[in-house]
């Protein structure tokens, strides 16, 4: 008989073998908290210089209090920059590699679908990007959320009387209500500070569980957040109430909370007034049923362990990525862009500027000197409008105090290309950083800035999608397979989600058939190198194919590819259309899409008298027009048919055909998309000083 196996929901904390594993891990976990405070401390200063919080390291104590924002600028400066390249203006974020070449347009869909819904252009990457430059590591939590929504709609149906529908008695209003589940992946940013990687001299978080190491994040909950997990299971039910009970009792200051003490700079009152519970959430490998197996575990502290169970995702994978931003040799974690260098020198420029604005304020007041025994009427030397002093000219004059200010800003703008240089800010980040002051820079100099800017963007962010982004999106497909239901897909995507349903695959085999990467800066790079691809394929198809003997022409995937990536993911497979993807749609599916207010294409092989026949039953309730729109389409259809038919029938041609080499509007075999000095180049073609910022090496000019 078959040993019994644990299944996923199933809590393996109170397994005594299991029990005094995870009191070793725990107690290790609290330890390593313990000993990386100091990190967390410097990390908390990092941030007070990104939040411009004059602290207690400024060495001058006058009365300016003027913080230079050089650290923020240089950080919302590359910020800026890299969302840019990782989000080009195509559209397209991801690329998918098969192996029979055939390309899921559906699942890439999807997938970009999952990225906007999650919000990662405008919440979750400049978040992430400041507290990788701010902190040193790039850390996210990758989950699936579920939220229900209770919606009432009003429909129109014919009159029933007992359970048969008759039209031709009119029709009622009913209000219908539902439970609607929008569902899809979250992404959490994880503060460094709240991070805690065992053993710490790892190259991956893979690595350190295959070690026998943990990955924890340190969770702050309240009490309603508490009895929501228990009300779901995922905390011992005993357990959970014990830790209620323990919450008033306990100090809850042990832990540095980030992103408390970045509510309070805001001006945000965070936390105050409430209790708060700190959980460990920690991913380890351990012996269940003989076998090393991913598990998830929640400890509260002083032996309190909350439940532990087998990691509960289909594809067996920590949800936690990690990576640093500039890796050091044997360590996991990586060390802040604000280095102890970087933050004296913001320090510098801030007393500079401060004691600069003291003495500036001398500066503005004049100094009056006088002779009390020539002017002994000195009393009326009062600062007013239309003054009068009763004084000897002659023996007053007034002095100027040195304007020691200007040498304050210099000391500051040495600083802010210090700072700047440290961090990498190249001068197509910030406009106008080269060139003579107030003179416009010539074209040698853009061409350099947007060499440099290419080269450091793409190296800095090339580091992000594949450590980051990449796996990100392959979990978006992971956790796809496994929370998504089949029956939610057609009135949420339409067709596009009809035919994500029919391209599905397990996650075992996900690796093996299609692979999803991140195409960001590929695709910022994209320009010149489709350019030349247009230029080849034009060489190609006039080369004569007994030059090639053995090898046959199929411009198919060359041209697949420049209208993707021309286009973008959403538009091209309707304008570049496969005749695969082209499958006809049983009529009672395109009825239940209508219902659902959708806009339902006609196929070139449907049946068109059938389909307008089974549409019929759908007009009653037809609020949006959309089944009547479908049947003027399929009528239009029918009548193109039959012209051609009538046309192939008096053996007239189908259509112009298309122009050949030579002709007027083709270009010639083996022409280049550019033109003589002083000639209009063709629609679309790059400037050659934008050049070097689609992709193409920048020819050396003379300054």
């Amino acid at each position: 008989m078959a040993a019994k196996r644990t299944k996923r929901y199933e809590d393996i904390s109170r397994r005594p073998k299991i029990n005094k594993r995870l009191k070793e891990v725990f107690a290790d976990v609290e330890k390593g908290f313990t000993d990386q405070r100091e990190r967390g401390d410097r990390i908390l200063d990092y941030w007070d210089c990104y939040k411009c919080v004059l602290g207690e390291k400024q060495f001058y104590n006058g009365n300016s209090k003027i913080y230079v924002p050089l650290i923020r600028s240089a950080v919302n400066a590359r910020k800026t920059r890299f969302i840019n390249q990782m989000f080009p203006k195509v559209g397209r974020y991801v690329e998918v590699t098969t192996e029979d070449g055939e390309i899921p347009h559906a699942t890439m869909s999807l997938c970009e679908y999952y990225i906007r819904r999650a919000k990662l252009k405008t919440q979750v990457m400049p978040a992430l990007l400041e507290a990788g430059d701010i902190e040193g590591q790039y850390t996210i939590y990758v989950d699936w959320g579920t939220i229900d929504r209770h919606v009432v709609s009003r429909e129109t149906k014919p009159v029933e009387v007992e359970g048969l529908e008759y039209p031709e008695l009119g029709s009622t209003d009913q209000i219908i209500e539902e439970t609607v589940a929008d569902d899809g992946p979250t992404v959490e940013v994880i503060s460094d500070n709240d991070l805690l990687i065992l053993p710490v001299t790892t190259n991956s978080i893979d690595e350190c569980l295959e070690r026998g190491g943990s990955v924890t994040v340190l969770r702050r909950w309240t009490k309603g957040k508490i009895k929501k997990l228990m009300e779901d299971g995922e905390l011992e039910k005993d357990a959970g109430k014990e830790l209620l009970d323990a919450m008033s009792k306990r100090d809850q200051q042990a832990h540095r909370d980030t992103a408390k003490e970045l509510a309070r700079t805001a001006g945000i009152k965070a936390g105050e007034g409430s209790s708060t519970a700190h959980v460990f959430e920690t991913w380890v490998k351990l012996k269940v049923d003989g076998d090393m197996r991913l598990c998830r575990a929640y400890y509260g502290g002083d032996d309190m362990i909350l439940g532990c169970k087998l990691c509960p995702y289909w594809c067996d994978k920590c949800p936690i990525i990690s990576a640093p931003v500039q890796k050091d040799p044997g360590l996991m974690k990586g060390d802040s862009l604000i280095r102890p260098g970087v933050m004296d020198m913001q320090i510098t420029a801030n007393d500079a500027i401060n004691e600069g604005m003291d003495a500036a304020a001398y500066a503005l007041l004049p100094i009056v000197m006088t002779d009390p025994q020539a002017n002994p009427r000195y009393g009326t030397m009062v600062m007013d409008l239309a003054a009068v002093w009763e004084t000897d000219p002659k023996s007053t004059t007034f002095a100027k105090f040195p304007p020691l200010w200007q040498d304050a800003f210099q000391i500051v703008q040495q600083a802010k290309q210090q700072i700047f240089e440290s961090l990498s800010v190249s001068p197509s980040m910030v406009p106008q950083q080269s060139g003579k002051p107030g003179a416009k820079r010539n074209q040698a100099e853009v061409a350099q800035e947007q060499q440099v800017d290419l080269l450091t963007t793409a190296d800095a962010v090339g580091n992000l999608e594949e450590s980051i982004l990449t796996p990100m999106v392959q979990r978006f497909i992971d956790y796809d397979h496994q929370f998504r239901d089949d029956d939610k897909l057609i009135p949420i995507f339409g067709e596009m989600g009809l035919r994500a349903a029919m391209e599905r695959v397990p996650p075992i085999a996900m690796d093996r058939k299609f692979s999803l990467v991140w195409f960001g800066v590929e695709a910022a790079k994209n320009a010149a190198q489709i350019q030349q691809m247009i230029s080849t394929l034009n060489v190609l198809k006039g080369i004569p194919p007994e030059m090639y003997q053995g090898y046959k022409f199929n411009a198919v995937p060359a041209i697949v590819h420049i209208v993707e990536n021309t286009f973008g993911p959403r538009l091209a497979p309707l304008i570049f259309v496969s005749e695969r993807d082209q499958l006809t749609v049983d009529p009672d599916i395109e009825n239940e899409m209508l219902r659902e207010g959708f806009a339902v294409q006609v196929h070139p092989g449907d049946d068109d008298a059938k389909h307008i026949q089974a549409h019929m039953a759908v007009l009653p309730s037809d609020q949006s027009g959309q089944a009547r729109v479908h049947m003027q389409r399929h009528q239009l259809q029918m009548q193109a048919k039959a012209a051609i038919a009538q046309q192939k029938a008096q053996g007239q041609p189908g259509g112009p055909g298309g122009a050949g080499p030579g002709v007027a509007g083709t270009p010639k075999p083996g022409s280049q998309p550019q033109q003589p000095r002083g000639v209009r180049g063709p629609p679309g073609m790059i400037r050659p000083d934008s050049m070097p910022a689609a992709g193409a090496v920048g020819m050396p000019r003379r300054a």
